[in-house]
C-alpha cells in the first residue's frame, strides 16, 4: 500500500474490510429499491437478492450498467442484496421499503455494516449550490461510542431530483461545505471532539487537498474536551468569515461557546489566518435565562441583526429546567477583537430549541426564517416529529408560518420517526432544505437512516395564508 495524498477518496475502505464492488448509494421508496455502484470496468454484473429473513439469495437481473431498479416490492419489508461480477463480489447491503418525506439522496439501513468503521446512522446535513450549478449534499457517519470520522458527498445536476455519488472524505465529521471566491471548502473536525480541519476542492468535490489543521481537539473518546462542530452556514462579515464552534464534552456537562474567523482575502488554508475566540461557559445567572440545572448551549447559528451586528442565535439544554423548552440563547460576537469571547445577549422564545436548526435573513421580504423541529408540550420536549417554518421581523419574536412535516400520527410519542437537523437556502422563491431523517423502523428518531431533499414552493406567499 502507497500513501493516499489529499482527504477525498472514492470509496474509502480500510485494510481488510475492502470489498471488490462498492455499492455508493442506496434509495428505497414505498415500493422500490435502486441503488448505484462505482463501475470496475465489467462488461456486465449479476444482481443477487432476497428478503432478508429468507435463507438464500437469487440471481434476479443480470445489467449493463453501474445501478438497479427493483420495482413491485412489498411496502414495509426488509431486502438484501449484492453485486458480482465474475469472481468480484459486493458487501451484502440492505433495505427496507416505506413512504418518506421528501427525495432520497442516500439511505442507510441499521442493521447495514458497510460503514462499521464509522458508524451506523446518517447525519449532520449540509447543502449548497455550487458556482458550475449543480446541487452538493453532505453527511457524515455517526454512532456513539464509535470513530465517526466519515463524510459522504453526493451531487444532483438536475435540481434535486435525482442524485449520484461524488466522493468521501476521511477523516472527517460534521463537515460544513462552503464557497468562497468561487472555490468549495469543507470545514470538520476528524472525529467527534476531534481536530478541526479545511480542505478545498477545484473540481466540484471529486478531489480534495490534504486538510489543514486549525485547532486541534482530542479524539473525543475519554470524555475529556476538545472541538464541538456543526454544519451551519459560514458568513461573511466585515471583510472576514466567520463560523460557530464550541470547546467542550458532554461527558463534562459542557460545551463554551466560540467563534472562528478569517480575513476574507487570505489564504483559508493556512491555519495562521486564523483567530479564535475564547470559550464561553453557559452561565445560569445570566439575565432571562431558564431556572434550574442546563448544559447550556450548542450548534450557534450566526446571523446579522437588524441593527448591523454580527451574533450567534444558540441551540439550548432545558431538559432539567423549571420550563422544560421554548428558549434560545443569543450571543454577540465581537468583530473588532477576533479572539474576544463572545457575550451573552439574551433569551429569545423559540419552540425549537432541543435540535439544532438555521436562521437565515431574507433581503426580499426583510425578514428572519427558520426551520425548527417544533416542540409543542413539556412532554414532548424530546420528539422531532413536527418540522415547522418561523418568520421574525427582528430575530426576537418568532411566529409560525406553517409545519413542513407533521409525522405525530405516525409515531405520536416521537420515538422511532424524526425530521430533524435541517440545512436550507432560498433560491429565487423557494427554500431548498436538506433533513437528517428516521423513518420506516429507525433504530430510533435520533439514530437516522435516511438523508431526504425538500423544496419549499413560494416560500413567501405562505407568509400571506
Amino acid at each position: 500500500m502507497k500513501k493516499h495524498n489529499g482527504w477525498s477518496y472514492s470509496p474509502y475502505q480500510p485494510p481488510l474490510m475492502k470489498t471488490d464492488i462498492y455499492i455508493c448509494r442506496v434509495v428505497p421508496t414505498t415500493d422500490s429499491v435502486s441503488f448505484d455502484w462505482l463501475d470496475i470496468g465489467a462488461a456486465q454484473y449479476d444482481i443477487y437478492w432476497k428478503k432478508a429473513d429468507e435463507e438464500d439469495f437469487q440471481l434476479c437481473a443480470t445489467v449493463s450498467k453501474c445501478h438497479f431498479e427493483k420495482v413491485a416490492l412489498e411496502s414495509e419489508i426488509d431486502y438484501a442484496f449484492y453485486v458480482c461480477a465474475g469472481d468480484k463480489k459486493s458487501a451484502v447491503r440492505l433495505a427496507r421499503t416505506g413512504h418518506v418525506h421528501g427525495t432520497v439522496v442516500n439511505y442507510l439501513h441499521p442493521n447495514d455494516n458497510a460503514y462499521e468503521f464509522s458508524g451506523h446512522y446518517l447525519c449532520s446535513p449540509c447543502l449548497i449550490r455550487h458556482p458550475d450549478g449543480f446541487l452538493l449534499a453532505s453527511m457524515d457517519l455517526f454512532q456513539g461510542n464509535a470513530p465517526q470520522n466519515l463524510v459522504l458527498i453526493f451531487r444532483s445536476d438536475d435540481d434535486g431530483k435525482t442524485w449520484h455519488y461524488v466522493s468521501e472524505l476521511f477523516p472527517c465529521f460534521w463537515a460544513r461545505m462552503f464557497i468562497h471566491r468561487g472555490v468549495l471548502y469543507v470545514l470538520g473536525v476528524s472525529t467527534e471532539y476531534g481536530d478541526l480541519l479545511i480542505g478545498a476542492s477545484y473540481d466540484g468535490g471529486k478531489n480534495f487537498t490534504e486538510p489543514t489543521v486549525l485547532f486541534r481537539g482530542c479524539n473525543g473518546k475519554n470524555n475529556m474536551p476538545g472541538v464541538h462542530k456543526n454544519p451551519q452556514p459560514v458568513v461573511e462579515y466585515n471583510g472576514r468569515l466567520y463560523n460557530t464552534m464550541e470547546w467542550g464534552h458532554w461527558g463534562q456537562k459542557y460545551h463554551a461557546a466560540m467563534v472562528m474567523s478569517v480575513d476574507a482575502d487570505a489564504d483559508l488554508l493556512n491555519a495562521d489566518n486564523w483567530s479564535f475566540s475564547e470559550p464561553v461557559k453557559y452561565d445560569p445567572t445570566w439575565p432571562g435565562v431558564a431556572e434550574g440545572p442546563s448544559t447550556g448551549n450548542i450548534e450557534g447559528c450566526l446571523v446579522v441583526g437588524k441593527d448591523g451586528k454580527l451574533y450567534s442565535v444558540m441551540r439550548y439544554d432545558m431538559t432539567k429546567t423549571v420550563q422544560r423548552y421554548g428558549l434560545v440563547l443569543r450571543y454577540r460576537v465581537n468583530t473588532e477583537d477576533p479572539e474576544a469571547p463572545l457575550e451573552y445577549d439574551r433569551a429569545i422564545k423559540l419552540p425549537g430549541n432541543h435540535s439544532k436548526f438555521q436562521i437565515r435573513y431574507d433581503a426580499v421580504s426583510d425578514k428572519y426564517f427558520s426551520i425548527i423541529s417544533r416542540i409543542t408540550t413539556p412532554e414532548g420536549v424530546g420528539r422531532r416529529n413536527l418540522v415547522s417554518l418561523m418568520v421574525s421581523d427582528d430575530m426576537l419574536k418568532w411566529d409560525l408560518v406553517c409545519d413542513l412535516i407533521d409525522v405525530r400520527d405516525k409515531d405520536p410519542l416521537g420515538r422511532k420517526v424524526g425530521y430533524q437537523y435541517i440545512d436550507f437556502f432560498y433560491e429565487g422563491d423557494d427554500i431548498l432544505y436538506l433533513c437528517r431523517t428516521g423513518d420506516n423502523n429507525a433504530a430510533n428518531m435520533h439514530d437516522t437512516n435516511y438523508m431526504t431533499f425538500h423544496r419549499v414552493a413560494g416560500f413567501r406567499s405562505l407568509l400571506r395564508k
